[in-house]
């Protein structure tokens, strides 16, 4: 560690405050980070249900949404290699696990789609990235995979094609401007493309309806999936999970380990407006949630890492007079993503590795969690030892009718929320003859306490996640601001991956870091920001793409929708 350079207070705890306070320490600045949460990680993190650990187990782990790992993140895996763990790697990238199924379940008695999920090609020439190598490649695992017409396959793959041979230009005033449904046409095409390759793609990736998703987002990240699969800048293979709960297997060794690097922790401590005066911060109001007693942070630089929901409500008239790209940001829109867990009395492993249940109305995604925890039993290890198995649940769509009540589900109660929910799961599982999901196996179930109020007339959800409807991207700040000693890091800022994500909460700090750096004229080595992986066979094309849509013209392959 090299001497102190100032002072530094992280507002947030979450992956992106995290990273911040990781990096800063390393290049010898004193850090504090104030969490509002009485543990870090934010949305991350894993959680105790309360009173259910006995005889010497630990509670049942709960949280607020099951955690995946693409194999096209390039950012946070070099800082899970960078956090110490007693495994096999010495580090918590060890933690991770290979999933190798997905699986579509899908209602009305029609059977369930699997397919596996691993690198097709873990060393392919260059011309595997060619065009019509590609499609040709592609066409093959999709027909086989979701079994579609051969013309609708086709089709989409063409609009894929397009998508990635077009240049960033064109991707940004654009595709931008184009959303998902509308690009890949759609309207015209079967349910089971729709339901597939529109809303089942739209929901999974960015949580929101294909009708208003932005092509450019969600291209970006059918492209890295497809890159993935292709072997090609991989960290890993496509998909990979923890294996343990979230805070046993990566946010305590992080926390540990950044104590042990001199970062100071105030957790319950909830930052309620920046005070910004002539030009410059020059402290922070907070409140204890504990006590409501209310203080002044003061430091040398600040790094704004909360959700943007949150941030934006401390940012004051003066701060917002000092930077304008501040106000754009009342503009970005949150939804509900938040899961249930479920108990499960017997092991249920589904697949081994995510379900996407593609026709429930709330769009659900799943995964079924022991298999993964290697080294542990969960009878004996967690909760009353009757428990053998957790599935959790990730609910996307928190505004449309469910199938029992009618009702949406933040109109829902608890209760029929955890009702409906098991009855989605079952209407995809359990039909065709099939019996995978019994009442009488259900122990018990969790959600997390950050959703308030339902069943009554203001149900709130306090860990929202940022959406990206068209346009979205003309609205989210840069990691530096206007202000010398404010810098924003949070899954809203631009970054390349341009998803909320915990890889883009990643990516925005090591910006932010870099920028705080860059102001305070450190000769400390910058934080290395890696991009997402582009194939340099495709470079021609996208100097050509550029070239035609500086002219006017389509994308070499858009033969029209």
């Amino acid at each position: 560690m090299s001497a102190d350079l100032g002072s530094v207070a992280v507002l947030g705890g979450g992956a992106s405050g995290l990273t911040a306070a990781h990096e800063l320490a390393e290049r010898g600045y004193r850090v504090t980070v104030y969490e509002r949460n009485d543990t870090p990680g934010g949305k991350a993190r894993s959680m105790d249900v309360p009173g259910t650990g006995t005889g010497g187990r630990l509670p049942l782990p709960g949280e607020h949404g099951f955690r995946f790992f693409p194999g096209f993140y390039r950012n946070l895996p070099d800082t899970l290699r960078r956090i110490p763990y007693p495994n096999k790697s010495g580090s918590v990238h060890g933690n991770l696990v290979n999933t190798t199924e997905c699986l579509v379940a899908r209602d009305g008695g029609r059977p369930n789609l699997r397919f596996p999920v691993r690198t097709l090609l873990s060393l392919p020439v260059p011309e595997s990235l060619l065009p019509g190598a590609l499609v040709e490649s592609l066409a093959g695992l999709v027909d086989t995979a979701l079994n579609l017409p051969p013309s609708e396959v086709v089709h989409f793959l063409g609009r894929v094609l397009v998508h990635i041979t077009s240049c960033e230009l064109r991707r940004i005033e654009q595709w931008e401007m184009v959303s998902w449904w509308e690009f890949i046409n759609a309207d015209a095409m079967s349910r089971e493309y729709q339901q597939l390759l529109g809303v089942g793609i739209t929901r999974d990736l960015v949580a929101i309806r294909a009708e208003v998703a932005s092509t450019r987002t969600v291209g970006r990240l059918t492209q890295a999936f497809i890159y993935n699969l292709l072997g090609r800048g991989n960290d890993g293979e496509i998909d990979r999970v923890l294996n343990a709960p979230t805070s046993e297997a990566w946010i305590t060794p992080w926390e540990e380990h950044l104590r042990g690097l001199g970062v100071e922790f105030e957790f319950a401590t909830e930052v309620k407006e920046f005070v910004c005066d002539g030009g410059r911060i020059t402290g922070v109001r907070v409140r204890s949630t504990r006590s409501a007693a209310a203080r002044t942070v003061v430091a040398d630089h600040y790094i704004c890492a909360m959700p943007v929901q949150d941030a934006r409500a401390t940012w004051g008239a003066d701060l917002r007079a000092a930077d304008p790209q501040l106000e754009r940001c009342d503009r970005l829109q949150t939804a509900w993503m938040v899961g249930v867990q479920f108990y499960l009395r017997t092991r249920t492993p589904l697949v081994h590795g995510h379900v996407i249940h593609v026709d429930s109305p709330w769009a659900l995604t799943s995964v079924s969690q022991a298999q993964f925890w290697k080294g542990r039993d969960f009878r004996s290890a967690y909760g009353d030892g009757e428990v053998a198995d957790c599935l959790s649940v990730d609910i996307s769509a928190w505004d449309k009718p469910g199938i029992l009540y009618g009702k949406p589900g933040m109109k829902c109660t608890r209760d029929e929320v955890r009702r409906e929910v098991w009855a989605q799961l079952k209407a995809g599982l359990n039909g065709a003859g099939r019996r995978v999901l019994a009442d009488a196996d259900l122990h018990s179930w969790f959600m997390d306490p950050a959703v308030t109020g339902l069943g009554g007339p203001s149900p709130s959800n306090r860990e929202q996640l940022l959406i990206h409807p068209v346009g979205t991207w003309y609205d989210r700040p840069s990691s530096r601001t206007a202000v010398p000693n404010l810098f924003l890091a949070g899954d809203y800022v631009a970054t390349d991956i341009d998803l909320a994500t915990m890889e883009g909460a990643n990516e925005s700090a090591r910006r932010a870091v870099n920028a705080l750096l860059d102001a305070d004229g450190s000769p400390a080595p910058r934080c290395r920001v890696r991009r997402l992986y582009r194939p340099p066979e495709l470079t021609f094309l996208h100097k050509l793409d550029e070239i035609r849509y500086r002219s006017g013209l389509p994308n070499l392959f858009d033969c029209g929708r």
